[in-house]
C-alpha cells in the first residue's frame, strides 16, 4: 500500500512538471508571436502611424490554438504508437509535426496581416519572419511534447478512459486559458505599455500607441519574450503545474470518492482567500487602481 502510494505521488510529481514547463512555453511562444491580448493593439498600431518590428500571428485564441496544435501532436503520436514505434520517439515526432504545422499558420496569418497593413506603410520585415518563426515552432515544440507525455501517462499508466488525443486537447486548452489569464497580465501591461499607470485602463484615443523603443534598438518579438522569461512564463507555468497538481492530488491519495471532493473543494475556497489577501496587498502596496481618466477607484 505504501509503496503503491508513494509511486501514484511520483507520477503526480512528474504529470506536475511536465505541466510547469509546459504552461511556461505556452505562455513563451505566445509572447514571442504576440498572440496575447495586446495583439489588437498590435494589428492597430500601423492604422495609428505607429510602424513596429513586432511579430503578430493571432491565428485564433490562445486556447483554441494550443488546443489544435497538441491535438495533432497527439494524433500523430497514436498513429505512430500503433506502428509499434517507441513511445518516446513517437511523442517527439507528434509534438515536432504539430509544432511545424503551427509554424506554417503563423507565417501565413503574420504575412496576411501585415500586407493587409501596406495602405498604412507597415512593412514586412523578413529578418523577423525569419528568425522569430523557428522561435515560437520550438516553443510550441516543447509544449506539444509535454502536453502529450502527460496525456500518455494518464492513458498508458493511470488507465485514463480518454485516448491520448482527447486529453492532449483538453491539456493544451487548458495551458492557452492559463497563459491568457495569468501570463498576460506580465506582457500587456509591462512590456507593450509601459507608458500607463499601473491598473489603468487603455484609453480609446490611445489605441495603438505600443511601446516600440527596446534596451538596444528597435523592439521585436524576441525583445518580449525575453523579458517574459524573467517572470510571465514561469508564473504561468507554476500555474499549469499546479492546476494539475492539485486537482489530481486528492484523488491519488484519497481515491474517488466524496472525500477527495471535499478535499478539492477546500483547496479552491483557499486559494480564493489567498488571492483576495494579495490583491488587497499590492492596492496597499501602490495604490489604488485608476480608470483611464486617471480617477481612482473605490478601495478594495
Amino acid at each position: 500500500m505504501v509503496l503503491d502510494l508513494t509511486m501514484s505521488l511520483a507520477v503526480l510529481s512528474l504529470m506536475g512538471v511536465l505541466a510547469t514547463i509546459a504552461g511556461a512555453l505556452e505562455d513563451l511562444e505566445s509572447d514571442v508571436g504576440s498572440q496575447s491580448n495586446p495583439n489588437s493593439q498590435v494589428q492597430l498600431a500601423p492604422q495609428m502611424s505607429f510602424l513596429h518590428r513586432i511579430y503578430n500571428k493571432a491565428i485564433s485564441g490562445e486556447p483554441v490554438s494550443n488546443g489544435f496544435s497538441a491535438v495533432v501532436s497527439g494524433i500523430v503520436t497514436v498513429v505512430l504508437l500503433d506502428s509499434n514505434v517507441y513511445a518516446i520517439t513517437s511523442i517527439a515526432i507528434g509534438a515536432l509535426v504539430g509544432a511545424l504545422i503551427l509554424g506554417i499558420f503563423a507565417t501565413t496569418s503574420f504575412a496576411g496581416r501585415v500586407s493587409s497593413m501596406t495602405r498604412f506603410k507597415q512593412p514586412l520585415y523578413m529578418d523577423i519572419m525569419r528568425y522569430t518563426t523557428p522561435t515560437i515552432i520550438a516553443h510550441n515544440f516543447i509544449m506539444n511534447f509535454c502536453l502529450v507525455a502527460l496525456a500518455y501517462i494518464q492513458y498508458a499508466i493511470l488507465g485514463h478512459p480518454f485516448s491520448i488525443p482527447f486529453l492532449a486537447l483538453i491539456w493544451g486548452i487548458a495551458a492557452g486559458a492559463v497563459g491568457s489569464s495569468v501570463g498576460d497580465v506580465h506582457y500587456g501591461a509591462e512590456r507593450q505599455f509601459q507608458n500607463s499607470e499601473f491598473g489603468a485602463g487603455l484609453n480609446t484615443s490611445l489605441s495603438g500607441q505600443i511601446v516600440r523603443k527596446a534596451e538596444s534598438g528597435l523592439r521585436n518579438s524576441i525583445d518580449n519574450v525575453w523579458f517574459c522569461a524573467k517572470f510571465g512564463g514561469p508564473a504561468t507555468g507554476i500555474g499549469l503545474g499546479l492546476t494539475v497538481v492539485l486537482s489530481n492530488w486528492p484523488t491519488t491519495v484519497i481515491g474517488y470518492n466524496w472525500t477527495a471532493v471535499l478535499v478539492g473543494f477546500g483547496i479552491v475556497v483557499l486559494m480564493a482567500i489567498i488571492h483576495r489577501i494579495v490583491e488587497v496587498n499590492i492596492r496597499n502596496a501602490y495604490g489604488p487602481y485608476k480608470d483611464h481618466n486617471g480617477k481612482e477607484e473605490a478601495a478594495a
